[in-house]
């Protein structure tokens, strides 16, 4: 039965590795996770389609400055009260079919481009909007993703400090048989050991709470099953700050958007004002209005002359001069609410620029922060390696406690994280200075 057991369990670990061979997790570099993001990312897609009806709405203004054919069909039965021309004066006779081509043009439009160019400042809006949506869906990945980095190196960090606490549990255990310390030293190094082994299942769960985040942007399906690359030790060289300003300046897409915010609601002056104009439209008929549905039809002749056929087909056209002269002051107050709204633009634009400007001085001085403390967070953790050093040889000759010990092992995890914790903030920084630069 043993023998069985064990036959089944190493088919299944088999069976596991082979698997593992042939579908391997892949590995995501930052690059990879930006581009899977803006392919399969919810919010992107929101934003292209806003685009998309965008420019839809620059074809329809297009479309409605062109002349327009359509076709009009229309019978009208009318009561008979044995007139040629039925119960009801207005009607032509009794049966009348109208089967028209009909062309109509407003002559005026021609010369209006406010329409258009409206609509084009819109669809420059909704694209400006989805470049926001796309750097800001950048700078969520690019913190998702270095969350695994940062959580992947607490990983290695608490499992070195597991090391580091065996090894002074297997000290206090030789001290205490050679009668060198009390068996509470003994318990303080166990006690210490498991909890960092408590830790490492802690750290690798918060590695796979971070894949999990990132995943649900970077794959159609949901999966976890990836690795990243740590990047930590090659990070970007810090712009200087006139080079980020004036980038920042150049291509930022908040900026951009209130510029065409601000010309949209001056274009919807110019057309709210066009309703102060005349309108002149020019229709063509061409077609059938006959009290039968055929092109000719046959007329009785006098007493004495033959039939003839009178043709049905004609065309006619008309042209509409409408003048406006009284609305109780609808068409002011569209306008004056349109210069509202340019002014709202106008103020929009102004706080747009001062907050980039502040955005940019402020992630500059974060990156530029975080890079000075690198230097000192290494510095800090060499120290911290010489204190752990140098206390467990204290402890060893019995000039230090088990307390002291496990201290510096504290100090020593610490400055660990502070390293990894400040490469990490220093890679973010930048990568959200790059954005603002709109070089990421």
């Amino acid at each position: 039965m043993k023998s069985k057991l064990a036959w089944v369990c190493l088919a299944a670990a088999l069976t596991t590795l082979l698997c593992a061979q042939a579908d391997p997790a892949p590995t995501i570099t930052l690059q990879d996770a930006l581009a899977r993001a803006r392919k399969y990312g919810g919010q992107i897609q929101g934003a292209n389609l806003n685009v998309l009806q965008a420019k839809e709405d620059t074809v329809q203004a297009r479309a409605d400055r062109l002349p327009s054919v359509s076709a009009f069909n229309q019978f009208i039965y009318t009561q008979g009260n044995g007139t040629p021309t039925g119960l009801f004066v207005a009607a032509n006779g009794v049966h009348v079919y109208e089967e028209q081509a009909v062309v109509h043009e407003e002559l005026l439009s021609a010369v209006r481009q406010g329409e258009v160019r409206r609509a084009q400042a819109a669809e420059a809006i909704a694209r400006a909007k989805a470049e926001v949506t796309s750097r800001g869906l950048n700078a969520t990945v690019i913190q998702d993703y270095y969350a695994i980095v940062a959580a992947q190196r607490r990983v290695v960090n608490v499992q070195t400090s597991v090391g580091e606490a065996e090894h002074f549990l297997d000290i206090t255990r030789k001290q205490e048989k050679g009668g060198e310390a009390a068996h509470s030293d003994v318990i303080k190094a166990d006690i210490d050991l498991r909890q960092r082994q408590r830790e490492v299942i802690d750290a690798q769960l918060a590695v796979q709470k971070a894949k999990i985040a990132l995943g649900v942007l970077i794959f159609p399906d949901f999966s976890a099953g990836y690795n990243v690359v740590d990047d930590l030790q090659q990070p970007p060289a810090l712009p200087a700050a006139e080079e980020a300003r004036a980038h920042a300046g150049v291509s930022n897409p908040d900026l951009q958007a209130a510029e065409a915010s601000l010309k949209e609601a001056g274009l919807e002056i110019v057309v709210a004002e066009y309703q102060y104009l005349p309108s002149l439209g020019l229709d063509f008929f061409y077609g059938l209005d006959s009290n039968q549905f055929a092109a000719h039809t046959t007329i009785p002749g006098e007493p004495g002359q033959p039939a003839f056929q009178q043709r049905n087909l004609g065309y006619s056209a008309q042209a509409t001069l409408n003048i406006p002269i009284w609305n109780w002051g609808l068409t002011r107050s569209k306008v004056k609410q349109a210069e509202l709204r340019r002014d709202q633009a106008n103020l929009d634009l102004s706080l747009a620029r001062r907050t980039l400007q502040s955005n940019v001085a402020a992630g500059h001085a974060e990156a530029q922060t975080a890079q000075s403390q690198l230097e000192s967070l290494r510095t800090s953790l060499d120290l911290a390696k010489e204190n752990l050093r140098l206390t467990l040889l204290r402890y060893q000759a019995g000039e230090s406690t088990a307390f002291e010990v496990v201290d510096a092992q504290n100090t020593l995890i610490q400055a660990r994280n502070a390293v990894d914790d400040g490469l990490t903030r220093y890679r973010i920084a930048v990568a959200n200075l790059q954005i603002l630069m709109g070089t990421f």
